[in-house]
């Protein structure tokens, strides 16, 4: 038997909850499932991904301190139809990769883009069969 069954969510500390939650819902088209304040007193947003069942936690705690995120600590990776067309709707949002599209002879590929804070998002463009990165 495992000990445990499941992931249920990743958290992130951020500074401006507000711009955070905008990015990750109009940038990326998560949806706001539910937003509460913890017995610490920490807000919290939770965010879900169509086709997945695990959340991201969105988590602001001023008294805690300013979030300082290394390069290359942590990503979220997240799979998409086509990169070129990601590109596009970013784009018009007036965000740019950071990093690619860096595409594979297959048709795969994989790029970058910096959400608030600094925390990286991957973004993979798979092909039928394509195990991953």
């Amino acid at each position: 038997m495992p000990i445990v069954t499941k992931l249920l969510h990743t958290r992130y500390r951020v500074d401006d909850l507000e711009r955070t939650v905008k990015f990750y819902t109009e940038i990326l088209g998560l949806t706001e499932t539910r937003r509460h304040k913890s017995p610490r007193g920490s807000e919290l947003v939770f965010l879900a991904t169509p086709n997945s069942e695990e959340e991201i936690e969105i988590c602001s705690y001023p008294s805690s301190g300013g979030v300082q995120v290394q390069e290359d600590l942590t990503h979220l990776a997240f799979q998409v139809d086509s990169l070129e067309e990601f590109e596009k709707h970013i784009q018009a949002h007036g965000v740019e990769y950071s990093d690619g599209p860096h595409m594979k002879d297959n048709g795969g590929g994989f790029a970058f883009i910096d959400a608030p804070e600094g925390y990286e998002i991957e973004l993979i463009q798979k092909t039928p069969g394509d195990s991953g990165y």
